[in-house]
């Protein structure tokens, strides 16, 4: 059963075939979704381009986020290809390599800027900019994380920007509900994307998160994808503002079991 057949769906920030956008643009297609993709400068388009094409994607378009006047062009773009919108991913993250290691109150006003601009102002942007073809019953979502709500070692300006982000995909759902239109986040635990390997100790995040997560279960983009399908699909008509986690069961832990096991038997 294809979920998303007859539906127009438009995921941004495509990096490469490890992105958590490539896992979610392959999970709608493979539901029937007429796919388009858009990435972030040359250096990205060598990687996004071949993708699209290895899927035969009809849409494929760079974006610069910072730039209204871009997120526009694309507008215009995409309302010649598609007519209407049924879906809107923003899956766009950034912030300079030297924000995500060291000290946090270090963060320089230029790095705030940068990461709360690129990471989550730019949501409210593409909302707004494709407000006019979103068809009653469009899906919007974003792509946070647990560091929103926890402090994450070296995750830093980055877990400011996911915290706005979120509240972002709240509001944006309360402004948009009379229309019909749903918004949600989706909270993946951590995955070996372009992005990641930017925050310093990621690997070793990586390395001890499936030991201390419920299911001790590795999470993947696949994983994601397929909760990206249930959100755009008619199966998810009544949900909105929500923060959807795909991390095994992570934020439910307060203390791993694998901690209590390595402490051995206490004393009282």
């Amino acid at each position: 059963m294809k979920l998303l057949e007859g539906k127009n769906a438009l995921v941004f920030g495509v990096a490469n075939n490890r992105s958590i956008a490539w896992g979610i643009t392959q999970a709608f297609h493979q539901h029937g979704a007429n796919v388009g993709i858009s990435y972030a400068g040359e250096v990205m388009e060598k990687r996004a381009r071949p993708l699209g094409a290895s899927l035969g994607l009809g849409f494929i378009e760079p974006c610069d986020v910072t730039s209204d006047q871009d997120i526009a062009a694309v507008a215009e773009k995409a309302r010649q290809h598609f007519g209407q919108v049924d879906v809107l991913v923003h899956a766009i993250a950034y912030a300079g390599r030297e924000a995500l290691s060291g000290r946090f109150h270090q963060t320089s006003r230029e790095d705030f800027r940068m990461a709360l601009d690129i990471s989550a102002y730019s949501f409210i942007g593409l909302a707004r900019a494709f407000l006019p073809i979103l068809r009653p019953g469009a899906s919007l979502m974003s792509m946070t994380y647990y560091a929103s709500e926890k402090v994450v070692p070296n995750y830093n300006v980055m877990a400011v920007a996911k915290a706005a982000l979120e509240n972002i995909t709240r509001y944006l759902a309360g402004d948009l509900g009379a229309q019909g239109i749903r918004v949600n986040a989706i909270s993946a635990g951590p995955i070996r994307t372009l992005a990641a390997a930017g925050v310093s100790g990621f690997r070793d995040l990586y390395r001890h998160f499936a030991e201390a997560s419920p299911l001790h279960q590795e999470i993947n983009i696949e994983d994601v994808g397929g909760a990206a399908v249930f959100l755009a699909s008619d199966l998810a008509a009544k949900i909105t503002g929500e923060v959807l986690f795909v991390d095994g069961g992570f934020n439910i832990v307060a203390i791993p079991d694998s901690f209590l096991r390595s402490g051995g038997e206490g004393e009282e």
